[in-house]
């Protein structure tokens, strides 16, 4: 097999693990060796208890075919960790991530079908709306939002975090901290809405 990203690698070895489990038996860790090419069954081992460890399979002790998908967890997809977006490549970086991030997919229109990514949070604009810096943001796709809603935006070059507010046909990003400034756009001004914050996550340790 030739070698990939761990998380290509996790996201085939999930797919294999849900496709046996549908079928009535969850691999063990040899058909998931044997499946993926790896030399030793351990690293097929490392990635399964990666998946468990992220969430996204949970294991019964003791049994060969233990793996399961967890049981108080919806639908699961694995959706694009993006670094900084250069201006008009959100598709261009949509497919060259840096990572994947497992997310719950709820059933009320805010994750859905629709198109997500993830973003690093970058300063502390937007710590009065709970986000802080290295927070991880999940964002839904959309080219439009309403007024009010937090959203992440492409100003000339750079991605940005904040509060979208709509003033007589002028945009204005609005941050959560007195310690900076709005970004008021004036009617023509090169802006572009490139998503819905609809998640917040945070590392404690």
């Amino acid at each position: 097999m030739a070698r990939t990203p761990a998380d290509s690698t996790r996201r085939a070895i999930l797919a294999f693990v849900r496709r046996g489990i549908a079928a009535g038996a969850s691999p063990t860790v040899r058909e998931v060796q044997e499946h993926c090419g790896f030399r030793a069954v351990e690293s097929a081992r490392q990635h399964l208890e990666a998946l468990v460890a992220a969430g996204l399979l949970a294991k019964a002790p003791g049994r060969a075919r233990g793996y399961r998908l967890p049981p108080t967890v919806g639908p699961v997809r694995l959706v694009p960790r993006l670094g900084r977006i250069q201006a008009g490549a959100l598709s261009e970086a949509i497919e060259d991530p840096d990572g994947w991030i497992p997310v719950s997919v709820r059933n009320d229109g805010a994750m859905g079908e629709h198109e997500l990514f993830a973003l690093v949070v970058r300063g502390e604009s937007m710590t009065g709306a709970g986000i802080l810096p290295d927070d991880l943001v999940i964002v839904r796709r959309q080219d439009t939002a309403r007024d009010g809603e937090i959203v992440v935006a492409l100003v000339q070059d750079e991605a940005t975090v904040k509060r979208l507010r709509l003033h007589a046909g002028r945009i204005e990003l609005q941050p959560e901290n007195a310690a900076f400034a709005p970004i008021v756009l004036e009617p023509g001004a090169e802006v572009r809405i490139l998503g819905r914050v609809v998640e917040v996550r945070r590392r404690l340790a």
